[in-house]
């Protein structure tokens, strides 16, 4: 990337580590286990987690987590598993770089 642009191949990189980091601590639980539980042992402590942000708009039950960079995590039920999705708009330098 050129100086200044963010990676946001990064950044999706980042999301589906957490998002896989998710899906092991299910795997690993041998049970069912929902987002309240993710949310407290997986995503609250990740320092990527726009805490004020996924509160506000991330729906009870927890549906979005929102990300401090232009992604996050959202659940899909059909799956019970979290991808990642983008909520920000990219920085238009980015779109030049590529």
């Amino acid at each position: 990337m050129a100086d200044g642009v963010p990676d946001y191949y990064a950044m999706v990189e980042e999301a589906w580590q957490l998002s896989d980091t998710a899906r092991d601590y299910v795997k690993n639980a041998g049970r069912d286990v929902d987002n309240a539980e993710l949310w407290e042992k997986i995503f609250a402590p990740s320092p990527l987690i726009d805490h004020d942000r996924t509160r506000a708009e991330g729906g009870q039950p927890l549906q979005k987590i929102f990300f401090k960079n232009p992604y996050g995590l959202q659940y899909r039920t059909d799956h019970k598993d979290w991808i990642p999705f983008r909520h920000g708009a990219l920085d238009p330098a980015y779109l030049q770089a590529i």
